[in-house]
């Protein structure tokens, strides 16, 4: 910003120096030679007047056709992401390490995708992650009455948030944004056959406040990089949630743009005697179509 103001500044005494050395050698050739009429001067001093008025006139910036109006883009996408920490209930903990590789070869169900919608500066945008997970193992055991065990985990987590375009600018754009990003987290123990009743279905929901916001910064006509990050919780429902992501975008044409990255979530949760504290990492591959 201060680079602009600068900037016209400058521009601004170049046009009047050019304007006063005009009048200046207008009025020297006028001293020399003598003007065929009185009225001639007069009409020349207004054009030159006119032409610097019109000339030193701040232009009023107008929203391109690029810009302007509405904007929609939708974006499914694949993150091949690793999970590690503790998570723990009923006052025990276990710590859990998962590589891409395990929870891609236990998955059951996923679906992962974000969309925008702006309106001139205005910024609404969404990102839906949810996974499902199952592994069955035998027991080595038979005093529980039972032969294997079954689990299935499930994760939901839903971010929704309301921006504004701060610096608009073909070389560098800048979003604030505010929002609520929910969690839904859900276990399934059971054990077949079993006589003692000691199967589980649980789940934690919980939602935090978050505020963040976007860089955009072109590489060339058709490469952007994007970096995106949001912190929230602050002891209110999470003790601390925050997430970043870094993506280089290459457009394929003119709707269609490549996204490749790599995302970090952490989330500490601990309420009701649960206790959810991982951090989610890995690469990201997607695909952008923009309506507009």
């Amino acid at each position: 910003m201060h680079y602009a103001s600068f900037r016209f500044l400058v521009t601004l005494a170049l046009i009047s120096f050019v304007a006063i050395s005009s009048a200046f050698a207008q009025q020297a050739g006028g001293a020399q030679e003598q003007p065929a009429s009185q009225e001639q001067p007069a009409s020349i001093d207004l054009q030159t007047q006119t032409s610097s008025s019109t000339s030193t006139r701040a232009p009023v910036p107008a929203p391109t056709p690029e810009d302007a109006g509405w904007h929609f883009d939708v974006t499914p996408y694949l993150w091949f992401a690793g999970n590690r920490g503790t998570v723990g209930a009923l006052g025990r903990n276990v710590s859990v390490h998962a590589t891409p590789g395990d929870l891609l070869s236990h998955l059951d169900i996923g679906l992962m995708g974000a969309a925008e919608a702006r309106y001139n500066r205005v910024v609404i945008n969404g990102d839906l992650m949810w996974i499902r997970v199952s592994d069955s193992k035998a027991l080595p055991f038979t005093g529980l009455g039972a032969v294997s065990a079954d689990v299935r985990v499930g994760e939901l987590v839903w971010t929704s948030n309301l921006g504004y375009r701060v610096i608009n600018s073909p070389k560098f754009k800048f979003d604030a944004n505010a929002g609520i990003r929910y969690w839904h987290l859900g276990q399934k123990l059971s054990f077949n056959p079993t006589i003692l009743g000691i199967n589980f279905n649980g789940s934690q929901n919980w939602v935090d406040v978050v505020v963040g916001g976007r860089v955009q910064v072109p590489v060339s006509k058709k490469a952007v990089i994007d970096l995106v990050g949001d912190v929230g919780g602050w002891d209110a429902t999470a003790k601390l949630d925050y997430q970043f992501a870094t993506l280089l975008g290459f457009k394929l044409c003119p709707r269609w743009t490549l996204q490749l990255g790599y995302r970090y979530l952490f989330i500490d949760y601990r309420q009701n005697n649960a206790v959810y504290n991982t951090i989610t990492s890995g690469g990201i591959v997607g695909f952008t179509y923009s309506f507009k």
